[in-house]
Parts: C-alpha cells; structure tokens; sequence
C-alpha cells in the first residue's frame, strides 16, 4: 500500500528527496541561462543564420512557458512524483539528442524536448516540498528550492564559461547526463506520494493556457529584439481577449487550468506581483552587467564571470537565514526589506566609476544578492502557503510562471534600452532595474495587511 505522509517525510528519506529536487532545478534553470552564452559559438559551429539558431534558447523557452500550467494542474491528478519524474527523464534524455546534434533543426527540436522535460520539473518541484517538509519547517524547505533557482540562474554564464574554456558545446548539454540519471535513481526511491485530486484533466483549458502565455512572452520577446510594433500589439490584443475567455471560464471551475481562485487570495496574488516585477528587475541586472563590465569597463569574459560570482554566493548565504525567518516572521516586512537591499545594490552598481577596483564591485554585488536571496524564501513560502494543500500544483506553477514571465520581461527590456540609447544601455538597465525592485517592495508591503485590515498572514 503506498503511504502518503501528509506533514512531511521522516529523516533522511527527507533529505535524499530534496537532493532529487535540487539536482533536478540546477539542471533546468541553468540550461537556460547557458545557452545565451554559447548561442554564438553554436551558430559558428553549425553554420546556422544567427536569426534562425535563436531558436536554441526560444524553443527551450517556449515550451516551458506552455506547458507549465498544464503539467502543475495535472500534477494534481496524477501526483507530483509522477510528473517530476517523468520531467527528469525526458530532459536527461533530450540533453543526450542536444550533445549528439549535428544541425540546427536537430538541436532546436531537442531543446524543445529539453524544455517540456524542464517544464515538468519546475511545474511541481514546490508543491512536491509541501509534502519533503513538515509544515512548521516549509519556510526552510522552500529556502533552499529558492537558493538552487537564484544561484543556478546568476552561476550559468559563468560555469557556461568554465565548460567553454576546456571542452567544445556539446558537453554543455551532455554534463546533464550523469547527474539527470543520478536524480532519477534518487527520486523514484525518496520522493513522497501525494494525494490525488478527482476531477479529470481540462484539455481545452490546457490549449488555451498554452496559446495565451506562448503569445504574451513571445511576443514581449520578440518585441524587445526588435520586432514589429504592430505585430506586438496584435499579439498582445490577442493575448488579453484569450485571457478574458480563461477567465470566464476559469471563474466556475472546482480546479481551474488558469488558477483564477487562487488569485483571489491576496497573499497569493501581492506575491506573484511581487515575484514578477523582482525578477524582472534581476534580469534587467544579469543581462546589462555583463556589457558594461566588459565592453565598458573593459575586463575579459573570465574576469567578469569571478566579479560576478560574489551575486549568487551572497543568495546561498543569505537564503538559508531568511527561510528560517520566513518561518517567523510576515513575508511582507521580510520581503519589502529584502528588496529595498537589491535595489540599493542595483543602483550602487550604477553608480560604479570609469574604472572600479575589484572590491568596488564585488561590495555592491553582495548588497544585491544579499537583498535578492532575503527576499525570495519568504516570498515563496508566503505564495505556496497561502494556498489549499490540494491545489499545490496550481501554487507551484504560477510561482515558475512568475519567475519565467519576469525574466522575459527583464531580459526584453534590456534589448529595448540597448537600441533606444546605445551609449548608456547597459547604465539605464540598471536605473530600471532599480525601479522594479522599489515597485517590488511597495507590492510586498501591501501584504502586511489583509482585504480586512487584520494581522498580516504569516
């Protein structure tokens, strides 16, 4: 008979699966992130039209944004543990087709594979440590799927680099190997059985989820690079008309596609407005840092990956501290703190001189990830926690949607900002930056409060 512990697994069984989840997130996230490094170097090799060998990150992306949803509601249905392991599996595979690819068709339809593999893994990764930690403990618990996500997404150009420097592209993709095998070993023997919810899966819904995210961030994407004005409006109208019909439909169902109930929760729904508009501001910073330290400032590629490591090594000794506070104190002072840090940090980064000292930099680098990594771990458990135990899976996808469609945003805005001032850029990305993540605070503020004014949720 299959046990399902409902308040958490006993020790060490709960540390083998938290090891299964975290190997599984630094596979996903920084897959993402290391690709826009070797995106250049691939195109050469493959003698692909730098258009087109785009699609190596955009494939990856999009699947993930389409199917996120869909996987986390059937995560529901058929238990966590079924669809993370089924994510590991197809992306450890789809990383081998990536290694062995000798064209761009063969590489962009395997990344496309790696991104449905990853899209499982991140659907349900959160909800699956609702159930790895008592709930006493899930502010610690969510702190280090917090840490994993914030370090794996500032370290991937830098081990991107690393690999690059000894070995050719493919073994960017074929280092999964190993370690996706091994966390597949480990989840089938640790990761726990969750409740099943009854209903059956809404297809229509799915599509509909799917066809409206795809829309909204590629055509933000392809806006940012450049892209038709016109096109960008069309795409958004459509956007909004198909948001409108999910909705409507949404608003009736006992477990909706698009977790409309959920957002009528305002903890839930101040921390997805809060998770958006940080990490907008984060990739605002992460994408204009580099330009400026090298083309501005003048260090090598190697140089900025080291000036840059000071970013997630402040996140993996921050974050641990604020998952225990989350535990004990309201995410919305925690929060608002955390993210008035980063903003400081961003805008000490802006203030940088022609030709900063090695200590000048790495100072603001810490201040910005220390704000960052506080942050995030009671953001996250204020999102999950706030939420029924059977709709997890809805809660763990709209946190990897929030993350995904801030990043998007970050990351255009960057493009936009290149081409609209061109000497000052990367200067004016983190001005912007700045702003995200003073909004960010305001957002998380508002949580000390309820809809009736009584004590902030904890």
């Amino acid at each position: 008979m299959t046990t399902i512990h409902e308040d958490g697994l006993p020790t060490p069984q709960r540390y083998w699966a938290i090891a299964t989840i975290a190997l599984g997130i630094v596979m996903a996230v920084m897959d993402s992130a290391i690709a826009n490094v070797a995106l250049p170097t691939i195109g050469i090799d493959l003698r692909a039209d730098p258009a087109l060998s785009i699609w190596i990150v955009n494939g990856y992306q999009l699947a993930i944004t389409i199917s996120l949803l869909p996987l986390a509601a059937l995560g529901d249905i058929i238990g966590y543990r079924r669809i993370y392991v089924a994510g590991l599996i197809l992306f450890t595979i789809a990383s081998l087709l990536c290694a062995v690819a000798r064209d761009l068709p063969m590489l962009a339809i395997a990344r496309v594979v790696q991104g449905f593999g990853g899209a499982g893994i991140m659907a349900v990764n959160s909800a699956l440590i609702r159930f790895i930690y008592p709930h006493r403990l899930l502010g610690r618990g969510l702190s280090i799927n917090t840490l994993i996500v914030a370090v794996s997404a500032a370290a991937g150009p830098t081990v991107a680099a690393g690999i690059l420097s000894v070995a050719t592209w493919p073994w960017l993709f074929a280092v999964n190997i190993p370690f996706g095998f091994v966390a597949i070993v480990i989840a089938l023997r640790a990761l726990p059985f969750t409740p099943r919810a009854k209903h059956s899966f809404d297809i229509p819904g799915a599509l509909l989820v799917a066809l409206m995210f795809g829309l909204l961030i590629g055509s933000i994407d392809a806006f940012g690079h450049g892209g038709s004005g016109v096109l960008f409006i069309v795409e958004l109208a459509a956007t909004i008309v198909i948001g409108a019909i999910m909705v409507r439909r949404e608003a009736t169902a006992a477990s909706p596609m698009l977790p409309v109930d959920l957002m009528r929760i305002p903890i839930f729904a101040l921390s997805i407005g809060t998770s958006i508009c940080s990490f907008a501001g984060q990739m605002l910073a992460l994408v204009s840092l580099p330009f400026l330290l090298q083309s501005e400032m003048h260090f090598t590629a190697v140089e900025t990956g080291l000036l840059m490591t000071p970013w997630p090594i402040a996140i993996a000794l921050v974050s641990p501290v604020a998952g225990r506070l989350a535990d004990r104190y309201p995410a919305g002072i925690l929060g608002a703190i955390g993210l008035i840090v980063f903003g400081s940090g961003l805008f000490a980064l802006a203030q940088l001189p022609a030709h900063p000292s090695i200590p000048d930099i790495a100072w603001r680098m810490v201040l910005a990830g220390a704000g960052f990594g506080l942050f995030q771990s009671p953001n996250n458990r204020a999102m999950i926690g706030s939420t029924p135990r059977e709709r997890s899976g809805g809660a763990s996808g709209m946190l990897g949607t929030a993350r995904l469609l801030g990043q998007t945003i970050g990351a255009a805005l960057v493009a936009l900002l290149f081409a609209r001032f061109p000497a000052h850029g990367t200067v004016t990305s983190l001005y912007v930056g700045v702003g995200f993540a003073l909004v960010a605070a305001a957002v998380s503020s508002l949580r000390l409060f309820d809809r009736t004014g009584q004590a902030p949720a904890r």
